[in-house]
């Protein structure tokens, strides 16, 4: 399926733009994917080889971008399991002042971002990077206190909340500062998971005072460099879309679910205000007839090349219980 990458034809998209064919976006694919495309084992260490072998396998799949971490900042907890799947209420690291003031935050300036340089190395003539951070302003709030602990201090503790939330903003802002001018970079992820299938994890008012407003500087810092920003959130973010679209100037949404509204609906409403990438559901593509997993790619493909702003692509990623099978139904229909 390899062809040859044009990042330009994802960053009209991202911008809301009709691309000169059909374009694909993914945020990850798996390992079993990366080293088949590629035919190259990975080590698994976040290593310069590793990020050449996740470069080669989006463009053998027919991506025209690849994302990546830019480095190896991060919010480091408690938390002693590596499972896929947790609670959020694992490992509370900041649970009051004392803690807090004993938490070592890491520099994201200091972390160094060679991964880019490996990464531009590997890139194939006409393709790029999208960075991202490792989780959001709210994902780490909630990874370092708990979520029932941050819910909790948002009401006892309200200045210690928003401590932590503005020692996460402001590095993440620096953490972007220093990644997004990268010559080999076109635009930027912000991933920050917000809500529950119902609704936003914390109130919208909540949300508007210790959320959005850092969503609204990292994106600022975003487009300083003449790069535009793509929030990946999953969740049902039907009360604060306005402040997506209006307020923090996303120039693009990911992640959709079909129990929460389908990308089909979502797209009719909101295509001429934000772009859309991805949507094909994930449960849909591990569980339907490949007939009906092209079709349905198909459709939405044909309805984004007529309205602009679309990027084929699952709800989320491609974790590894996603059939290979099912995963290549869905983009071989911008092949055709």
């Amino acid at each position: 399926m390899r062809r040859q990458p044009n990042y330009k034809n994802l960053l009209d998209v991202i911008n809301n733009k009709r691309p000169e064919r059909p374009t694909l976006f993914e945020f990850f694919l798996n390992s079993r994917l990366y080293e088949g495309l590629t035919g190259q084992k990975m080590a698994h260490d976040g290593s310069p080889g590793d990020t050449a072998i996740v470069v080669k396998a989006f463009a053998e799949a027919g991506y025209d971008h690849v994302t990546l971490h830019a480095s190896r900042f991060g919010f480091p907890t408690n938390k002693k399991t590596s499972q896929k799947s947790h609670s959020l209420n694992d490992s509370s690291t900041i649970y009051d002042w004392e803690s807090y003031e004993r938490y070592e935050w890491q520099d994201p300036n200091a972390c160094g971002y060679d991964l880019l340089d490996a990464a531009e190395a590997a890139l194939p003539e006409g393709m790029g990077i999208i960075v991202y951070s490792p989780g959001g302003v709210l994902e780490n709030a909630i990874n370092l206190a708990g979520f029932d602990n941050l819910c909790y201090m948002i009401f006892d503790e309200p200045k210690l909340a928003e401590r932590i939330f503005s020692e996460v903003g402001e590095r993440l802002c620096e953490y972007y500062r220093r990644s997004v001018p990268h010559k080999a970079v076109f635009a930027a992820i912000v991933n920050d998971d917000w809500g529950f299938n119902t609704q936003t994890m914390l109130t919208t008012e909540q949300m508007r005072r210790y959320v959005i407003p850092w969503h609204k500087r990292i994106v600022e810092v975003i487009h300083k460099t003449g790069k535009p920003a793509v929030l990946h959130s999953c969740g049902n973010l039907a009360n604060v879309m306005e402040d997506i679209i209006e307020v923090i100037g996303f120039q693009a949404k990911h992640s959709f679910e079909d129990v929460i509204m389908p990308i089909e609906r979502h797209y009719e409403l909101y295509k001429d205000r934000i772009a859309h990438l991805g949507g094909i559901d994930v449960d849909f593509v591990c569980r339907a007839p490949l007939d009906e997993v092209k079709d349905r790619s198909r459709a939405m493909l044909k309805a984004g090349m007529a309205g602009g702003g679309y990027a084929l692509g699952t709800g989320n990623s491609v974790p590894h219980y996603v059939p290979d099978e099912g995963y290549f139904a869905m983009t071989s229909v911008a092949f055709e």
